[in-house]
């Protein structure tokens, strides 16, 4: 469920604006998307676990805010993270 520094070091690089972006909305959204990723995987083998499921519902919920956010910014770099991340259908 937690990420090692491996794994988030390379989401951030796929997705930084410019060289040292840890804070961008793309690089936000990413992270959380691979956080709720890993949550998934783990509900299929565990899936009573209820406590988890808050956190993941809060998760999704920040990376929605983050992603309103960016659609009333720019609504490129919005169109571009969603069909590069494969949030839509």
């Amino acid at each position: 469920m937690v990420m090692s520094t491996m794994d988030k070091k390379a989401v951030i690089e796929a997705h930084a604006q410019h060289e040292g972006d840890t804070g961008s909305p793309e690089v936000q959204v990413a992270l959380l998307t691979s956080r709720i990723e890993g949550l998934t995987e783990h509900f299929k083998k565990h899936p009573k676990d209820f406590h988890s499921r808050t956190g993941l519902l809060k998760l999704v919920g920040r990376r929605r805010n983050i992603l309103n956010y960016l659609r009333k910014k720019d609504i490129q770099r919005y169109r571009a993270l969603i069909e590069k991340l494969g949030l839509r259908k």
